[in-house]
Formats: C-alpha cells, structure tokens, sequence
C-alpha cells in the first residue's frame, strides 16, 4: 500500500457514486445545509406572521380596541326596572323558539342556548325557582297545594320554638301541604310535603318554612307574608349548580321559562338569562374590521 491510498479510495469512491448516478457526498452535504437553512428562515418568517395581533399595527391597536369596548348598543339583556324582568326576544320567523334551543351546560350552573340572533345564557336555578314559585302560587291561589305522602314519615330534631310555631301555625301548615304534628317538646313528625316540591330535601324545606313563619308571627302576618313563605319553598323545589342536565331537560327549562309569568327575574329580583347578538360577539373578536 502506498502514501496515496486515501487519495486512491476517494476517486473510488467517487467513481463508484458516478456509475450509480449519485451526487458526491460533499456536494451532498452543501446542499441539504442550504435546504436546512431556507427552511429555518422561511419557519421564522411564518412565526413572525403569526405573532402579528390580530394583524394590527401597533398604532392601530388602541383605537380598535377602544371601540371593541366602547358601550355597545346590545350588551345582553340588562335587569327591567320592572318587576316582570326582561322580556322574551320574539320569536323568528324559521319558528324558532324565543330563547332557542340548548347546546351545552356551563359549570353546572349556566344554560347556554342558540337562538335566531345569537347566545342565550340561563341561570338554571334562578330560572327553575322563578318557575317553581309561579306554579305553587297558582295552585295556592286555585284548588290550593297538594300534599304528597312522605313512604317513609321522619321524625324531625328541632328547638322548641320550631316546635311551638309548627303546632301554633298547623293550619298554615297544611295550606301549604304540610302534614306535621308535634311529638314532643322539640320533635316533629312529619308525614306529607307540598307535592309540587316532592323532590325538595323534606328536613330542609320545613325547617326553612318553620324559620319564615317564626319570624312573622301570628297567622294574619304569616298571611300577608306568603309570598315569601312560597318563595322559600321554590328555592327548595329548584335544581341546584353543579347538577348535570340532559339537552331535552335543558329545553324543558327553556319552554318553562317561555310559558311563565315574570321569568325574567327570580324571587329575589336577579336576572335569569340574558341574551348577545351574533353582531355584539362578533365585536368581542374584531370581526368585520
């Protein structure tokens, strides 16, 4: 072997690339270098592009979204100076109902729904308790409030004064489909619950009722207090956050809703549902700008 081997296996080797149709290795490497590097620029150049907000130069940013935030003309439904609360959008022409149909549950606590204009968001348990109250004091008022038969009656623990208020207020009671009786100092036996709150926690719901007639005294004033006794009870009877809804049960509620008086607010006056056009949604992302 001589001092020129290595020369030797290179011409080779180069000889061997030319009869396969191969590019030299050398020349090889060269060009996937420059490959690598157009493609790192081109990678940068769309990052770049990407980062560019919403495509606004930096002058143009504040003005944007100045007007993104000015106050619109529709920023949802805001609570009625009324006691009626705000009322139902109308219904579209394509016979879709006033508060649209449900798409999906948010935290366990919203309804969000789509209608002809837009998003409808529902507080469920403001508007089940808005529900709940109408129909009790319509039945109040009408063929008065069925008691349900508990399966099993319970024997309530209470003070005794709860106790002195459910024997004193026991007509009252039963107007509002109680059956209790005392069975000792500071027991209760309860036997039937109004049977429009049949799901209601029964210990819960008397004690809350014992504790709003306690508090109004004699049964004139447990009288002219009914509303509030009936607002309690339909607090109970709500569904509570955190419950998971079916769609078909989320549309029932929204049905409810449409075909009760003064669903726009619950009994203690907040709102249950408010409403953003597709036209206020499409501000909130610059669309159309």
């Amino acid at each position: 072997c001589c001092s020129s081997c290595a020369s030797c296996s290179c011409s080779a080797r180069r000889v061997r690339s030319s009869m396969l149709g191969l590019p030299d290795l050398p020349q090889l490497g060269g060009k996937l270098q420059r490959v690598e590097g157009l493609a790192q620029h081109l990678a940068h150049a769309e990052l770049a592009q990407l980062l560019q907000p919403l495509g606004l130069q930096v002058a143009e940013a504040p003005s944007a979204y100045a007007a993104l935030y000015a106050a619109p003309a529709d920023t949802g439904v805001p609570l009625s100076s009324s006691n009626s609360g705000p009322g139902l959008p109308p219904a579209a022409d394509s016979g879709v109902p006033p508060l649209g149909y449900a798409i999906a549950q948010l935290h366990g606590i919203y309804i969000l729904a789509e209608n002809a204009d837009g998003l409808i968001v529902v507080d469920m348990h403001a508007a089940h308790e808005r529900i709940g109250y109408e129909r009790l004091k319509s039945a109040h008022d009408g063929i008065g409030l069925h008691a349900q038969p508990l399966l099993v009656p319970i024997t309530l623990a209470v003070g005794e004064r709860d106790a002195d208020t459910a024997e004193r207020e026991a007509a009252t009671l039963s107007e509002l489909g109680f059956e209790v009786t005392r069975s000792g100092p500071g027991s209760l036996h309860v036997r039937s619950i109004p049977a429009l709150l049949a799901n209601a926690e029964p210990e819960g719901l008397l004690r809350d009722v014992l504790t709003d007639l306690r508090e109004h005294g004699q049964s004139r004033r447990v009288a002219s207090a009914r509303d509030e006794l009936l607002s309690t009870m339909a607090c109970h009877g709500a569904v509570r956050a955190n419950r998971r809804l079916t769609v078909p049960e989320m549309n029932a509620l929204l049905r409810d809703m449409e075909a009760t008086e003064r669903s726009g607010q619950c009994n203690h006056g907040r709102p249950t549902w408010a409403r953003f056009s597709l036209a206020e949604i499409d501000r909130w992302f610059l669309r159309g700008r």
